[in-house]
C-alpha cells in the first residue's frame, strides 16, 4: 500500500511538472510569438513574458525582433545615360509583424531574405536608373538611399510584415570602361577648375599690382615733393647763413674761399694749372697780407 501510494504521488508530480512544463512558456526581451492552434494563429504578436498555453492542441512560435542584417549580392546597374555601375549594399531589416511574418515565411529567416533581396535589387535598380553617373558620384550616398529605403519599407511590412530600417551602400565602383571616361571627365572638370582659378589669381595679382604700383608712384611723389621742400628749406637757412657769414668780414670769407680752392685744386696727381702770374688766382700767394683795395 505504501509503495503504490508513493507511486501515485510520484506520478502526480510527474504529470503536474510536465503539464506545467507544456502549459507555462516564456517569451524573451528580444523575441515575439504567435500562438497556433492545429497550425492556424489564434493570438498575435505576443509580448515577454511568461504565458499560459493548452498542451498538445496549441503551440508557439517565436521570432527574433532584433534588428538583422541582410548583406545584397553585388549588382549591376544602369544609370540614366545607360552607364553601368557595380554597386555592393546591405540591409537592415526587422520583424514587426509576426503574424504576418508566419504566415509568409513559416518564421524561416532564409526564406524572408530570400524575398526581400529580389525586392533590394528592383528598388535600387529603380532609382539608380533615375539618376546620372555625375548625380551618383556627387550625391551623399545616405541621401541616395532614402527613397528606396522609404518605398521598401512600406511594402515589405505590407508583404512579409518586417520594417526596412535602412539601406546602406557599401562600394559604388565602375567598369573599366566606364571608370576611364568618368575619370577623363573628372580630369577635365578638375583642369577646368584649376583654369579659373588661375585666371582668378592672375587678375587679383594684377590688380594688386596696379594698386602697389600706384601707391608706390603715389609715395614716391609725396617723398620727392618733401624732399624738395627741405633741400628748399635747407638751401635758404645755407644761403641765410652763407650771406650772414659773408657780411660780418667780407676779406677772412674770401680768403677762406681762396684757401678751399687751393686745397681741392692741389688735392690730386693730376694739379697742373696753366695761369697768369698776376692772376687773381695766386692772390693770397703772392704775400702774407691780402692787398690794399
Amino acid at each position: 500500500m505504501i509503495n503504490n501510494r508513493s507511486l501515485l504521488i510520484v506520478g502526480g508530480i510527474a504529470a503536474v511538472a510536465w503539464l506545467a512544463s507544456n502549459s507555462l512558456y516564456v517569451v524573451d526581451e528580444t523575441e515575439r510569438a504567435v500562438k497556433l492552434r492545429f497550425g492556424e494563429v489564434i493570438e498575435e504578436n505576443i509580448q515577454p513574458g511568461l504565458h499560459v498555453k493548452v498542451p498538445i492542441a496549441q503551440t508557439i512560435r517565436t521570432f527574433d525582433t532584433r534588428l538583422l542584417t541582410l548583406d545584397t549580392d553585388t549588382s549591376r546597374y544602369l544609370t540614366q545615360e545607360q552607364k553601368a555601375v557595380i554597386v555592393d549594399s546591405y540591409v537592415k531589416w526587422q520583424v514587426v509583424n509576426p503574424t504576418r511574418y508566419y504566415e509568409a515565411t513559416a518564421g524561416d529567416e532564409l526564406m524572408a531574405t530570400r524575398l526581400i533581396q529580389p525586392r533590394v535589387d528592383e528598388s535600387l535598380r529603380n532609382e539608380f536608373g533615375r539618376l546620372t553617373l555625375q548625380q551618383i558620384i556627387a550625391e551623399q550616398r545616405d541621401d541616395l538611399m532614402d527613397g528606396p529605403t522609404d518605398e521598401l519599407d512600406e511594402l515589405m511590412r505590407e508583404e512579409l510584415g518586417v520594417a526596412i530600417r535602412d539601406i546602406r551602400i557599401k562600394r559604388i565602383d565602375l567598369p573599366q570602361d566606364v571608370s576611364a571616361a568618368v575619370f577623363d571627365r573628372m580630369r577635365s572638370e578638375r583642369e577646368r577648375e584649376a583654369r579659373e582659378w588661375r585666371a582668378q589669381g592672375l587678375e587679383e595679382a594684377e590688380r594688386i599690382r596696379a594698386n602697389a604700383d600706384r601707391r608706390r608712384q603715389v609715395l614716391l611723389a609725396q617723398a620727392n615733393e618733401r624732399s624738395e621742400t627741405l633741400r628748399g628749406e635747407g638751401d635758404a637757412q645755407a644761403a641765410a647763413i652763407f650771406s650772414e657769414a659773408y657780411s660780418k668780414d667780407e676779406e677772412f670769407f674770401t680768403f677762406w674761399r681762396s684757401l678751399n680752392a687751393y686745397r681741392e685744386s692741389f688735392a690730386g696727381d693730376d694739379n697742373l694749372l696753366v695761369l697768369e702770374p698776376d692772376s687773381d688766382f695766386f692772390r693770397y700767394l703772392r704775400s702774407a697780407t691780402p692787398d690794399e683795395e
